[in-house]
């Protein structure tokens, strides 16, 4: 007998998962011309200048910068720090806030996608136990989603993810190397797909996670890098 939420024929699946594959490499490829673009547009800024074309490139590329940081495993926070050294300390608080926004996408991205449409996703790649998984949580309130996952976890896990999650979200989210995670953007997706990250505070939460780079580099300057600051 076929699973509950299974595909009853046998081959549409082959074809979901193609054109999974399809998506998700046409997404990688439009974030590899974003990277080019975006790198590209910063390059031909000059250190000064507040020009109306010169206005239309560093918001162009602020623009593709929160969309990078959205998209799971890329890379967009080179973008980033590519902009604060090229033009200095005066951008900083832009890009604070093109950061914010990418992961706040990110967050609001993961918490909106149906629970249903998950699970089928699971289970048209044949990870049955995830997709079980995910149907028990639907039916859960998050009070009771925490629980669960507070039995499942190890002891020494247990309190990082549950009782201290949003301290824990924010130092992965300053972690280095946190692309082998799914970077900013991926950590932020499974944050919102989970429904344990309350919006409030995890709006609160980023806005304190994303704060100290930016800030240093307003408050001391790119100088500290051994650059000089615009």
């Amino acid at each position: 007998m076929p699973q509950p939420g299974q595909d009853q024929r046998p081959g549409p699946w082959l074809a979901r998962i193609a054109l999974r594959l399809l998506l998700i490499a046409a997404i990688a490829l439009v974030a590899s011309k974003l990277i080019s673009l975006s790198m590209d547009l910063t390059a031909r800024l000059p250190e000064a200048g507040q020009g109306p074309m010169q206005l239309v490139l560093v918001l162009s590329a602020l623009a593709i910068y929160a969309l990078l940081i959205a998209i799971p495993f890329v890379p967009g926070i080179e973008v980033g720090i590519a902009l604060l050294l090229l033009r200095g300390a005066s951008i900083a608080p832009a890009v604070y806030l093109a950061t914010l926004t990418g992961l706040l996408l990110a967050y609001f991205i993961g918490r909106l996608v149906p629970d249903a449409t998950l699970e089928r996703a699971f289970r048209d790649v044949r990870l049955h136990r995830a997709a079980d998984l995910i149907a028990q949580n639907a039916a859960m309130t998050p009070e009771e989603r925490e629980g669960a996952l507070h039995a499942r976890l190890p002891l020494w896990l247990r309190a990082a993810l549950t009782r201290y999650r949003y301290v824990t979200l924010a130092l992965l989210i300053n972690l280095p190397g946190n692309a082998f995670l799914g970077g900013g953007g991926g950590l932020m997706i499974a944050a919102g797909l989970s429904h344990l990250f309350a919006p409030r505070q995890t709006i609160l939460t980023l806005m304190l996670a994303v704060l100290p780079f930016p800030f240093t580099i307003w408050w001391f300057g790119t100088g500290m890098l051994g650059l000089s600051s615009g």
